[in-house]
């Protein structure tokens, strides 16, 4: 009140001071699009990222250091195409946070910078939105594409389980909730048939429809559900829009390129991702799991899962990724993170060679948008358990995400019941990182 009273003073009106309040909360963006590539379960940080050769063959494991195109920074032995784009990225080896057991709670906390502890549980109305859903409501795509994409799964919290928070609106509504893209992009028949009009349909008849559906929700205003109102708006604009029927329209791709990215389910749903930026989305998010415990939660046979699919997978999407962007001029503006939940173990369980959760220390890449190349960030102590340097967590790895894509950490936003939530005010940007 005695802000408003001032500025009516001194010849301000309350809408002025307001765009004065957003343009000093405003921040330059360095990113335009962001390409999150989830894997989900918890990656080894010790067998890919932060390699231990000098620690005991209990904490070492079976693979071997090599060296990436930086000097004097080694990844594990099975990640040599990614090695070779360490340029481009900054490594960070020391995050950490309080989630050792719940997948969920984790998985939140990486996506959101919200450590709520070991609280489990699937996703809630009342949770902090992901930073699609946020880049969706400051950032909106210039043309009729969804702001935010995520594939190819809904991650479950264990087979049959509810859906994992961090990856919806929560309190900012279903309306920014991404659109899900639940086929397999691999596959021969891939195609999204609900963002094609009906083989009886056409434009004309649609527009009668859409005028009609109008008229019946004007009618029934006072009982209308805003949520479903804004999700059928968004339907007609997918159904009559070019762009997003053209960017999943992957068999448009030169064979040689989408083997390049890896013939299964995520390298195609990495090249999809890739294509949906270039259409027009903000956001696109590929979450590596079915379900919590499908892939990177390797308790057994860690070596075997990484060596034999998850590793190679990832190597031949991410480092054709950053070369598929730098050739089309996309990768200075497009920020690629590629997180998971938590670490692992640095001591090697008795379960078939396998590393249990590890919440204490872990490893996440960052590259193009915006930050630094060639860049390593904290480090981890001799056995990969503690930071020894330069902590850091989630809520400071999305504080810099969000400063990469021009969004202030800090912001204040209004839920549907225009209750005020600050974005992430537990981090702030790692400067360091930033280019």
């Amino acid at each position: 009140m005695i802000q408003a009273g001032a500025a009516s003073y001194l010849g301000l009106s309350l809408p002025q001071l307001l765009r004065a309040k957003d343009t000093r909360k405003s921040t330059s963006a360095t990113a335009d699009a962001c390409i999150v590539i989830f894997l989900d379960g918890g990656p080894s940080h010790l067998d890919m990222w932060d390699p231990k050769p000098d620690a005991p063959a209990e904490v070492r494991g079976e693979f071997k250091p090599i060296q990436t195109s930086v000097p004097g920074v080694m990844f594990g032995e099975h990640l040599p195409k990614f090695a070779r784009q360490m340029h481009r990225c900054s490594l960070i080896r020391s995050a950490h946070h309080s989630v050792n057991n719940a997948h969920a709670a984790a998985v939140y906390c990486a996506l959101t910078g919200h450590d709520r502890g070991e609280i489990g549980g699937g996703a809630s109305p009342d949770d902090f939105p992901c930073i699609g859903s946020v880049v969706g409501t400051q950032r909106p795509p210039a043309n009729a594409v969804p702001p935010h994409v995520l594939m190819p799964y809904i991650t479950k919290e264990g087979a049959g389980g509810p859906p994992q928070p961090g990856f919806f609106g929560g309190w900012l509504g279903k309306t920014r909730d991404p659109l899900v893209i639940l086929r397999d992009p691999n596959a021969a028949d891939f195609a999204l048939p609900e963002l094609t009009l009906g083989p009886d349909i056409d434009p004309s008849r649609f527009n009668a429809r859409k005028l009609l559906s109008e008229k019946l929700s004007a009618a029934r205003a006072t009982n209308s559900d805003p949520d479903l109102e804004g999700i059928r708006a968004k339907a007609y604009d997918l159904l009559t829009a070019p762009a997003m029927r053209e960017a999943v329209r992957i068999d448009r791709e030169p064979a040689k390129l989408r083997d390049a990215y890896g013939r299964n389910i995520y390298g195609q749903s990495v090249l999809l991702s890739r294509r949906l930026i270039e259409a027009g989305t903000r956001v696109a998010c590929v979450s590596w799991a079915p379900d919590a415990n499908a892939t990177w939660d390797t308790h057994g046979n860690n070596f075997t899962k990484l060596k034999g699919e998850l590793l190679p997978q990832l190597d031949s999407a991410f480092s054709t990724l950053l070369d598929d962007l730098d050739a089309r001029g996309m990768l200075e503006r497009t920020l690629v993170v590629v997180v998971g939940d938590f670490g692992r173990t640095p001591k090697i369980n008795t379960n078939g060679g396998g590393r249990d959760h590890w919440n204490f220390c872990y490893s996440l890449v960052l590259a193009g948008g915006g930050v630094k190349g060639g860049y390593v960030h904290g480090a981890s102590d001799k056995i990969g358990a503690k930071p020894s340097r330069n902590p850091v967590t989630p809520a400071d790895v999305i504080a810099t995400v969000y400063e990469c894509l021009g969004v202030p950490h800090d912001l204040e936003l209004r839920d549907r019941l225009a209750r005020p939530f600050v974005l992430c005010p537990w981090g702030n940007p790692i400067r360091e990182v930033l280019a």
